[in-house]
């Protein structure tokens, strides 16, 4: 898709054709080292290891770039968190295990460009003094391990990597491996418990990784994008970066559309772009059908309506709007799409993939997703939507990890949003919706009240 850009406002002006991230992934044989050196690639690696890494971390920290895997925490400021003269190795972990339902950005930028993601790595790694990187990924993208594994044996044969990085003395090894496939180990303790051969479960914190994180050591654990986005950090400067974004969602990123959308794709924008500005580039909602509801962050982030079409796409815009901006997935769903549905198929997999660990989560995903159930089937009754809404009261807040409380996200919104659809399904016996005849339930059931 075609990438955007913007200007630095308090809500950012109308922008610009300007890929950064996803520039060359379009050009012929875009994940060869040969190519992405042809456009400038290792530039920014090569001028990050003139610098000091107290420099490096200082210009990180400037730039505001904030982690893209979520929860939005300034990625400088975190790498800053890293003891140093503490005589143990430093890690640096990769996330790419990409689980989250309605995420597929990270997937397509190491297919695409692994080059850009190595770069973030060298840089990174450099900036907080290790010489182990790992990059976990989602061990059923198979062919993303290979493609990886493979730009990371080009970069070992041409001395990008080794004892030796680019002439500087400075030494790097960088491990691809490849998760079990669990959602689990999106979160990031439970991902070093996995890279270590355990379990994957979370850790009970603190310690914090940055100071005990693998093999007990200091660890940074960034997103793929966040790392992805260094390189040009460094190579265009903090203030360049802060002219696309909003002041304190400065910068750009990839936000993932997809759903009933005329063209689903990955469109990078400056943070801070509305959802009507992205359906607008995306061809809008399919033909004959309206928006119903979105999720800005994938399904763990409360769910949006049309009402929300002019809410600023970053940190501070949706928690305005009462959501997340989490891993901008953003997902769209038509007049067609029955809620409840939607939701119980979120429950399903949320109940699936809890670790088990604690029991608000292990136990109440599963009560969730027996009560959605009936609803679904209309063998219900009112009361079943306020014991619904009373579980997620004792998961929220009460879990090891965000997990449940991502799992209450789109039943506690949904219902906020959608009551009367709820209510529908237990009144009349059933799902009220035939997507064959597209029932236009959420227009009547709005004329109605």
């Amino acid at each position: 898709m075609s990438p955007q850009m913007g200007t630095k406002t308090g809500t950012p002006k109308p922008f610009a054709l300007t890929p950064v991230l996803t520039a060359n992934w379009a050009q012929p044989r875009s994940w060869t080292l040969a190519a992405y050196e042809s456009r400038g690639g290792y530039a920014g690696a090569r001028q990050a290891l003139a610098m000091s890494q107290d420099e490096v971390i200082a210009l990180v920290k400037n730039s505001g770039l904030r982690g893209r895997g979520g929860a939005g925490f300034p990625t400088g400021m975190k790498w800053g968190f890293i003891p140093q003269g503490d005589a143990k190795p430093h890690y640096l972990v990769v996330n790419a295990d990409e689980s989250e339902p309605g995420t597929c950005k990270d997937v397509p930028l190491m297919l695409a460009s692994p080059h850009t993601l190595l770069e973030g790595v060298i840089i990174s790694a450099y900036a907080i003094r290790a010489h182990t990187a790992f990059v976990y990924i989602r061990g059923e993208v198979l062919h993303v391990v290979r493609r990886m594994q493979a730009a990371v044996d080009e970069l070992y044969a041409n001395s990008f990597l080794g004892p030796d990085v680019l002439g500087s003395g400075y030494a790097l090894d960088v491990v691809v491996h490849a998760g079990a496939g669990a959602y689990i180990c999106g979160e990031e303790t439970a991902l070093l418990d996995s890279l270590e051969g355990y379990r994957g479960q979370p850790r009970l914190r603190p310690p914090f990784p940055a100071v005990a994180g693998l093999y007990a050591s200091p660890t940074v654990i960034n997103n793929v994008e966040s790392i992805a986005s260094v390189p040009a950090i460094v190579s265009g400067g903090a203030a360049w970066f802060r002219t696309m974004g909003s002041e304190k969602s400065p910068g750009f990123t990839i936000y993932s559309l997809s759903g009933h959308v005329t063209t689903p794709g990955q469109y990078e924008a400056p943070l801070g772009v509305t959802l009507r500005d992205l359906l607008h580039l995306a061809g809008g909602v399919r033909g004959g059908h309206r928006l119903k509801f979105w999720t800005p962050g994938g399904s763990s982030t409360p769910l949006l309506t049309a009402e929300h079409l002019d809410a600023p796409l970053d940190y501070e815009g949706m928690v305005g709007a009462g959501s997340m901006l989490g891993t901008k997935a953003l997902q769209i769903f038509d007049d067609t799409t029955c809620v409840v549905r939607a939701v119980l198929r979120w429950t399903q997999f949320y109940a699936h993939e809890s670790c088990g660990k604690c029991t608000p989560c292990r136990e109440g995903t599963f009560w969730m997703v027996q009560i959605l159930e009936r609803l679904e089937a209309g063998d219900a009754d009112a009361k079943d939507v306020d014991v619904l809404l009373d579980t997620c009261d004792n998961i929220f807040g009460r879990s090891f990890c965000a997990l449940g409380d991502g799992a209450t996200s789109p039943v506690v919104s949904s219902i906020q949003f959608f009551r009367d659809e709820y209510v529908a399904h237990y009144t009349g016996g059933g799902c009220p919706f035939d997507p064959s005849a597209a029932t236009l339930f959420a227009a009547e059931a709005g004329a109605a009240r």
